[in-house]
């Protein structure tokens, strides 16, 4: 078992808001975490994809008003959009009898819709939190390379050699594709979205170009945006979008596109040991693609991340902009005698961060001149943290 930092925060939550939204992808570990927390206070589970759970909510004031003493955790709860209604009267008859928080834990792994149908409903009785696959932190810092290879997706990360481990995540590919996804309603061959979700992966930390991905799959540029959009709701696939603000500069507008999880980009790719991914070229931008998941999975709330591109070829990989408006400028090199082009430069003479970070994958931190100073991932991760309240 690994310890997520998340448990704390999200027993946190229950403490003081009625209903708990988790999201996060199928997998990534939050019904153990659930199952946990139920264990440490009268509970019950249902899983909404059992048809036997599901009975017990045909009538769902009835039967959850009899539990009303109970912490209720509802897994899979996109399955039942219409549930939101009765758990918004639930939770304000609960309010009137003095039960104002701790009711209901939902578990889902769909987040736009999620979001969407409970914000609608339960607007102001509910929190939201995103369990997201391991990160730089959750792991010992001699393991870090273990976890670029791998992802973080838990049996993945923990698999007894890097063939099991990549056997897994080629089944859970192959899970969501043909199992996961039709049962959200899109009709998408999973040939189709398999190919597709591969050109992601060849595409890794490049710009969004819908025409020249249409083209390349045989589809117009509406349906390209369609599947993207099912990606990213599924939060296995990260829009990072581009830093705007009236410089008087001429900026890069599209987003770019990553493979959240760098486990699965690499199975994706077929890259079964490390030496593979080290000799791809998609090492670099998948070393990328780690940073910048453990920069969103540490990051103060309320932090904007963006990149930082202008026509005449100013570029920051990560741009950080932290509450409060203090800028962080990071730059991204998987070289262990990392050199900044002189685009990163350019960058942060328009930016003018407070701090000038590169992240490599050795093991010590230090200064390289003109500001800016090399830390391993680990301890980027934990400068990030620190800055929690």
């Amino acid at each position: 078992m690994i310890d997520r930092r998340i448990a704390a925060i999200l027993q946190t939550r229950l403490d003081e808001s009625p209903a708990v939204a988790l999201l996060g992808p199928r997998q990534v570990g939050k019904t153990t975490l659930a199952q946990e927390l139920g264990d440490a206070r009268p509970s019950i589970y249902l899983d909404l994809e059992s048809d036997a759970d599901r009975a017990k909510l045909a009538d769902p004031e009835l039967y959850l008003s009899a539990h009303e003493d109970k912490l209720i955790i509802l897994d899979e709860v996109q399955r039942m959009p219409g549930l939101f209604q009765p758990l918004r009267g639930l939770i304000d008859q609960g309010r009137r009898k003095g039960l104002r928080a701790g009711r209901f834990l939902l578990l889902g792994s769909a987040s736009i819709d999620l979001l969407r149908q409970s914000g609608e409903t339960l607007a102001g009785r509910i929190a939201y939190l995103e369990l997201a696959p391991l990160d730089a932190l959750e792991v010992p810092a001699a393991d870090i390379d273990r976890l670029w290879l791998r992802g973080g997706f838990p049996d993945s990360f923990l698999a007894k050699n890097d063939p099991a481990s990549l056997r897994w995540r080629r089944d859970f590919i192959r899970t969501y594709l043909e199992r996961d996804i039709p049962a959200l309603g899109p009709r998408i061959a999973a040939e189709t979205l398999r190919r597709f979700w591969t050109m992601l992966a060849h595409r890794q930390s490049s710009l969004s170009n819908a025409a020249e991905l249409a083209r390349a799959l045989g589809v117009d540029a509406k349906t390209i945006a369609s599947y993207l959009d099912l990606l990213v709701d599924l939060m296995l696939v990260r829009r990072l979008e581009p830093w705007h603000a009236n410089t008087g500069k001429r900026l890069v507008k599209s987003p770019r596109i990553y493979v959240r999880d760098t486990g699965i980009l690499h199975a994706l790719l077929g890259l079964t040991t490390l030496d593979d991914v080290l000799g791809h070229p998609v090492a670099g931008a998948s070393w990328e693609g780690l940073v910048i998941e453990t920069a969103h999975a540490l990051m103060p709330d309320g932090t904007q991340a963006q990149f930082y591109r202008s026509g005449a070829g100013a570029e920051v990989d990560l741009v950080l902009t932290l509450p409060g408006g203090a800028v962080w400028a990071v730059e991204v090199k998987r070289n262990l005698a990392p050199k900044v082009e002189r685009g990163f430069h350019h960058a942060c003479e328009d930016l003018n961060p407070a701090r000038r970070i590169v992240v490599y994958p050795g093991t010590e931190t230090f200064p390289m001149g003109n500001g800016i100073e090399v830390m391993p991932l680990h301890a980027f991760g934990q400068e990030l943290f620190a800055l929690r309240p």
